[in-house]
């Protein structure tokens, strides 16, 4: 190899995701004996899951720990079996004897938009320290990376000189009463808030068009005259940061100035692929897709479906005209919608629809008027150019 030959790369430059420990949000629960931590934990969940908030929480059991490790195990566990669920009938359990790590951990929490963890047995990149004499903080200083707030036990209000010298900005973090759960719950939604994913557009602009027998994404329907794909992006625009076009390789070369092309790198998928695309691109933004043949499709629709947007959950979606399941086409797909569909196309679905259907998502009422209606075919189309001008 010449000096001037770059060396080869052993892998795909791909952008990650921002996860922590266990999760994209995560608060570790730390200065408290376990006890403590365990109840805070419960009080913030009774705050936060009325308010949709899906939430986990990780713990170590001390019993176990310090039992035979066989006699806690349940007789298929005994007998060797690699991972036992329970359907407990209000709830699941599931029992493996896979070791937790960085890897496995997001997976076992991916339904929760929030994981709350007792720091005493694992750490986790933001904290809330709890400020209690009986558990000094002072050998886990390391584990004091991102604190975000401030817990005080009762009859506490000072922080010790240790943590006073570890957290310089220490006053200008949150207070708040071990005791005053509904405080700190409501800033701890507020915190979630702030650190909401951007929203991004994408046009779905790669198809084929078969049915049509055109390009749906260059037709022009009314007095304006303008492509489908132009007039999806600009509607994207007025509610999203930036607004990309999924197409084809060989039609990025095309687009007409001023549209952003972003390239299928996910083939051969149909409209999953320019998803999958999107959020191998920027994997930590929720993408607000669009069809390119919906030519009654209004900005107010759009403003409605981002004012119902519910991070908490994978998806925010319409109910299709006609049927009662979440019209795929016209959604907002959160960052934790990218290993999902993932999932799914795995199983051999390559359907977003068939995700949608099979996972916790947010589902608005069906918008009025044609608001929704697709044009397919040139029947379709004839029929929405006489409706449109």
């Amino acid at each position: 190899m010449s000096p001037t030959t770059p060396p080869r790369a052993k892998h795909a430059d791909l952008t990650r995701p921002a996860l922590g420990d266990f999760a994209r949000h995560e608060l570790a629960l730390l200065g408290a004996p376990c006890g403590d931590i365990q109840r805070l934990a419960a009080a913030l969940t009774a705050v936060l899951a009325p308010a949709g908030h899906r939430v986990g929480y990780v713990d170590a059991d001390h019993a176990s720990g310090d039992a035979d490790p066989r006699a806690a195990e349940s007789p298929l566990l005994q007998a060797g079996a690699w991972v036992e669920v329970t359907d407990k009938i209000h709830f699941r359990r599931r029992d493996e004897r896979r070791a937790l790590d960085r890897f496995s951990q997001p997976e076992l929490l991916a339904g929760a938009n929030l994981v709350l963890v007792n720091g005493n047995h694992f750490r986790a990149q933001q904290q809330l320290v709890l400020i209690d004499p009986r558990k000094s903080l002072a050998h886990k200083l390391d584990k004091l990376t991102d604190v975000q707030a401030l817990v005080f036990a009762e009859g506490v209000s000072e922080l010790p000189d240790y943590l006073q010298a570890h957290l310089p900005q220490h006053a200008s973090l949150p207070r708040f009463a071990l005791a005053d759960a509904a405080g700190l719950g409501a800033w701890v939604q507020q915190w979630l808030a702030a650190r909401r994913a951007p929203l991004r557009g994408l046009v779905l602009a790669g198809g084929r068009s078969e049915r049509m027998q055109t390009d749906k994404g260059r037709l022009r329907y009314g007095p304006a005259g303008r492509e489908q794909r132009a007039v999806a992006a600009e509607l994207l625009a007025e509610v999203c940061q930036d607004v990309f076009v999924s197409v084809r390789a060989e039609q990025a070369a095309e687009l007409p100035a001023g549209l952003v092309p972003l390239s299928d790198t996910f083939l051969g998928l149909g409209p999953l692929g320019g998803i999958l695309s999107a959020f191998r691109h920027d994997p930590n933004a929720a993408w607000l897709v669009l069809a390119c043949d919906l030519p009654f499709l209004g900005a107010d629709t759009l403003r409605t479906l981002v004012a119902g947007r519910q991070p908490a959950q994978l998806a925010t979606a319409f109910q299709s005209p006609g049927n009662e399941f979440p019209e795929p086409l016209i959604t907002i797909f959160e960052p934790r919608a990218y290993p999902e569909l993932l999932r799914f196309l795995g199983l051999g679905y390559s359907c977003p629809r068939k995700m949608l259907i099979n996972s916790d998502v947010h589902v608005l009422p069906t918008p009025g008027g044609d608001a929704l209606r697709n044009v397919n075919t040139p029947a379709e189309r004839a029929a929405a150019e006489q409706a449109l001008g």
